[in-house]
């Protein structure tokens, strides 16, 4: 643990008059052997916040903020970030977040109780060097155990936010929760609902990227799964929720609706993981009303841009994975003629790469088969052939521009009606794509 302690915090917990240590992630994922680079450290000690802040400023750390009801106070030297909290007891109100009330104390083990998990309640004194776990988190961590400070139905009741942290430390470490955990967890479900969007999101985005943290390419799916299993994931996704246990086609699916949503994921890569989750999303609600599957993609795009939005997520995530739910379905039988494919791939060009892989990801979710999806080999087939005629993909890449089209008496929105008739001329046959050929064609484009 030792070596892994950047050269700031050594400096700094030597000359601190008080014992500092490092609790949390980093201690957790140093003893599990999961040695990643630690961009942020969270340090602890009995000290009271003003004399943590003049021991940092004297090492040469700015403070960068201090909360004193909470005994936080938050520091960075030289691109180490570092949130100091002193150590207390906290008091809240059921499920809310934040504390309620706050008590100092200098009793190590009182902290610890504060804490999530017994695995997230290990410290250790960077001074001396040496391990202190007041409630048995070390062996929790060699048993890769997931088992609450307290009894976990209190645990969750006390901050809603632990359902999401449950799942997600589950995905990211490849510990296990036990059994007194999940249930707990499954009977406090219902405080997701005190959470604010942007936390839910921010929670979720590291869950469906937890690969990421630790090399395995199931942690998403196991972290969805717990979500599932707790019931939280039905509070926080009600629409695809309802497809748990919703059978679909024997000879397409080996799996129920949500089952397969979740090894779509799965078998996706990181950049379409939202739309991986949310590509189905329409399913439920279509069979429900229809008795059918056949509106999903549409309605799959409106649900997903609600609920995206419900999420306060990113405009451009949100815009862009309503648009891949959208074309998800595109032409997967096959019976797509060339001419409307070649319209299809342009009309999707800037998420045409995302597309594909969405596709590929639904169908070998389907069956869990990983051969090549028959769709895409059939679009980037003819994608090839686009490419080799010279089709222009955009309008930047048609061989005349709008001065040209305005040097032809073109004027304000002819000009780009124009260019985009001109570029659905050469869609048909790359070869179109002639400065001469398409300026004779722009003549018989009406102005209008």
């Amino acid at each position: 643990m030792h070596t892994l302690i950047p050269a700031q915090l050594l400096l700094l917990a030597k000359n601190c008059p008080f014992p500092l240590y490092t609790v949390g992630g980093a201690v957790r994922d140093a003893l599990a052997g999961q040695i990643a680079p630690q961009a942020d450290w969270d340090l602890a000690s009995p000290a009271s916040d003003e004399a943590f802040a003049a021991a940092a400023r004297a090492c040469g750390f700015e403070v960068r903020a201090v909360y004193p009801a909470t005994g936080t106070v938050k520091i960075e030297k030289d691109g180490v970030a570092c949130e100091y909290t002193r150590f207390r007891s906290d008091t809240y109100v059921r499920g809310t977040h934040a504390p309620a009330a706050v008590a100092f104390t200098e009793d190590i083990a009182v902290d610890a109780r504060r804490r999530d998990f017994c695995a997230n309640a290990v410290y250790y004194d960077i001074a001396r060097g040496k391990f202190c776990d007041p409630l048995g988190g070390i062996p929790d961590i060699e048993k890769k155990t997931l088992r609450t400070v307290a009894p976990a139905r209190k645990v969750f009741g006390e901050d809603g936010l632990r359902l999401l942290r449950l799942a997600r430390l589950a995905a990211q470490t490849g510990f296990t929760p036990d059994e007194d955990c999940m249930r707990g967890a499954a009977q406090n479900a219902a405080l997701i609902r005190d959470i604010v969007p942007e936390r839910i999101f921010h929670e979720m985005q590291l869950l469906l990227t937890a690969d990421a943290k630790c090399g395995d390419r199931l942690a998403p799916y196991r972290g969805l799964c717990i979500l599932r299993d707790t019931g939280v994931f039905a509070y926080i996704f009600p629409e695809l929720a309802r497809g748990d246990k919703m059978a679909q086609r024997k000879d397409f699916h080996d799996h129920d609706v949500l089952e397969h949503t979740f090894r779509c994921v799965r078998y996706a890569p990181p950049a379409i993981r939202w739309a991986a989750l949310l590509h189905d999303c329409g399913k439920p609600l279509c069979m429900l009303r229809d008795g059918n599957f056949y509106a999903h993609p549409a309605e799959g795009a409106r649900i997903a841009e609600e609920t995206l939005v419900r999420l306060k997520a990113p405009v451009r995530l949100t815009e862009e994975t309503k648009t891949l739910v959208l074309l998800h379905m595109r032409d997967f039988n096959l019976q797509m003629r060339e001419g409307k494919v070649r319209r299809e791939i342009v009309h999707a060009y800037p998420l045409l790469e995302k597309l594909f892989a969405l596709k590929q990801a639904d169908y070998s979710a389907c069956k869990d088969d990983l051969s090549p999806a028959p769709s895409v080999v059939k679009w980037k087939r003819i994608l090839e052939k686009m490419r080799r005629e010279g089709v222009p993909f955009t309008l930047a890449m048609l061989a005349v521009n709008g001065r040209d089209m305005q040097a032809l008496g073109k004027k304000g929105e002819e000009v780009g009606k124009t260019l985009s008739a001109l570029q659905a001329f050469c869609i048909e046959d790359g070869r179109r794509n002639d400065r001469e050929t398409l300026l004779a064609r722009a003549k018989h484009v009406p102005n209008e």
